[in-house]
């Protein structure tokens, strides 16, 4: 039987959208870099496992469906730069653009999530980190941790992340982050109304293969449905 779990895999894509081709000057090199790299081998088939998982084909350089919809910062929603401060365009795209990128890929992506609720006790986002933070993190340059876990300080209980923790520092055998570097993004806490959520992170550091990552999280998931069974 499936975990009751909801997979959120945001940032997996490395499509450029036809309405933005003629605009985005950015190679497949880059496009990978700013991108959730691994996530589609660590995460994806993961699928037969859990109850549902939602994905997008489109690079998190051009929609990040992470941010809020009115977030235009230049790492917002339509970013101008990728997270390694690389421009994207060649011309900025035009607000009717940007609005068809927000109405064709962005409200699909959160609309699945809305609708992918029943009978999930908890959701989970996805992402793999590089090994030290970029120059838009919230800690450019520093190492960051094998593993990080999320609840933007209340999208879950404190009891539920604490023993998700200690389910992951398990099947990792490592120490795990909890809120640092990150704290948790927009999917976890717009969504977060709907069922509890939580934020996974995973070091693009070669401590491990993809392969080997993709087994210990599902291990730590089984681990924490148990537990939460026999609570």
């Amino acid at each position: 039987m499936p975990l009751p779990i909801l997979l959120s895999v945001s940032h997996a894509g490395l499509k450029i959208p036809h309405e933005v081709e003629d605009l985005c000057k950015l190679d497949a090199e880059d496009i990978i870099r700013d991108s959730d790299e691994g996530a589609d081998d660590i995460y994806l088939p993961l699928d037969p496992e859990v109850e549902a998982v939602v994905t997008t084909d489109v690079a998190r350089a051009i929609v990040d469906v992470n941010r809020s919809e009115d977030d235009r910062r230049k790492d917002g929603v339509v970013k101008t730069h990728t997270c390694w401060d690389v421009p994207i365009y060649r011309r900025p795209p035009s607000e009717t653009t940007i609005r068809a990128l927000i109405e064709n890929y962005y409200r699909p992506y959160h609309k699945a999530l809305s609708r992918l609720t029943h009978h999930i006790k908890l959701g989970v986002d996805c992402h793999t980190m590089a090994q030290e933070g970029p120059p838009v993190g919230p800690d450019f340059a520093k190492r960051r941790p094998h593993v990080c876990l999320s609840n933007g300080e209340g999208t879950c209980p404190k009891e539920w992340l604490k023993a998700l923790a200690e389910c992951f520092k398990k099947a990792f055998d490592t120490d795990i982050s909890i809120n640092h570097p990150f704290k948790g993004g927009y999917i976890i806490r717009s969504h977060a109304k709907e069922i509890p959520w939580v934020q996974v992170e995973l070091s693009r550091e070669t401590f491990l293969t993809n392969e080997e990552k993709r087994r210990r999280v599902l291990k730590a998931l089984r681990l924490w449905i148990q537990t939460e069974k026999g609570s």
